[in-house]
């Protein structure tokens, strides 16, 4: 499984709901918590797109909105 890196920030139900449904697919102790406001150059690039799921080891990303089903395909 590779290495997850779920791009957020606090008080986004969408990212709640991202980060749930990840949950759902995945041990969530391969997922890293980004929240965009700690990062002037993630804030530029994710600010309309979060939740944004990425994969460490190959750089692909996955924005909302995404299912389970997408998940799975994401990861395989």
């Amino acid at each position: 499984m590779p290495s997850l890196t779920l791009y957020h920030t606090e008080g986004c139900h969408l990212c709640e709901m991202a980060h749930d449904l990840i949950g759902d697919v995945v041990d969530l102790s391969v997922l890293q918590l980004q929240d965009i406001v700690d990062d002037a150059e993630l804030m530029e690039r994710y600010q309309v797109s979060i939740p944004v799921l990425l994969r460490q080891d190959n750089g692909k990303e996955l924005y909302w909105p995404f299912d389970k089903q997408q998940v799975e395909e994401f990861l395989a």
